[in-house]
């Protein structure tokens, strides 16, 4: 399942984020964090390593962490990575699968963050492929998408402009992505119903089976 997140980020996040990504001659060649096969297809530029990446991981994870959608779509244990990547006119990322494993840590879910607005660039649309076909993703500034990490997915070239996002890995508490599912699915009936009838026995019935299901499936 893939996720929209809107209003992820703050405007002042915004900002700061701007500052911090704003230098083109703070970018480096995305290729060296490519594995062997997406080496053949990654042309982009990402952020290097020293203080400006490590605000910058501060504030999207910061961001992600309290955003509700993410918190129950995700059950994140930990934010395995994040990396700031620049697409200019002619980058792009071909459809590639991201490593199954980062730092010795699963990765389940992916993430990016658009950081600046789609208007200020041409193409650069996140491509996500899976069984019911290809669906093509450019969203406002500061919102995000999430999607589980095992679906090919690529970055179409930037004809114009300059295209910055953060994207990352998470590593769930639950591995399956139909059991997230079901858990996520219960925890919208839960917030539903509690609008609607306050802490009702339907309302504890539901926070019960969810309760229990996330106990199960935790690994």
């Amino acid at each position: 399942m893939i996720y929209r997140l809107s209003g992820v980020l703050t405007a002042e996040e915004r900002r700061k984020l701007d500052i911090l990504s704003g230098d083109s001659g703070a970018f480096d060649e995305g290729t060296a964090t490519a594995g062997w096969a997406a080496r053949e297809v990654k042309a982009n530029l990402q952020l290097g390593r020293g203080a400006r990446l490590d605000e910058a991981r501060k504030i999207v994870s910061t961001a992600l962490m309290r955003h509700p959608v993410f918190a129950s779509a995700a059950l994140p244990r930990k934010i395995v990575s994040i990396m700031v990547s620049r697409y200019e006119p002619g980058m792009a990322y071909g459809a590639h699968v991201d490593d199954a494993l980062m730092g010795g840590e699963r990765t389940d879910l992916s993430f990016t963050l658009f950081l600046n607005e789609p208007s200020s660039y041409e193409g650069g649309a996140l491509v996500i492929h899976s069984s019911e076909g290809a669906t093509e993703i450019k969203l406002d500034a500061g919102d995000a998408v999430l999607y589980a990490t095992g679906l090919v997915h690529e970055v179409e070239p930037v004809t114009s402009g300059v295209r910055l996002a953060a994207v990352g890995w998470v590593r769930s508490h639950v591995r399956a992505a139909e059991q997230r599912e079901v858990l996520f699915d219960l925890d919208l009936a839960a917030r539903a119903t509690f609008q609607k009838e306050g802490n009702s026995d339907s309302f504890k019935q539901i926070q019960k089976s969810r309760a229990n299901l996330l106990r199960m499936w935790t690994d």
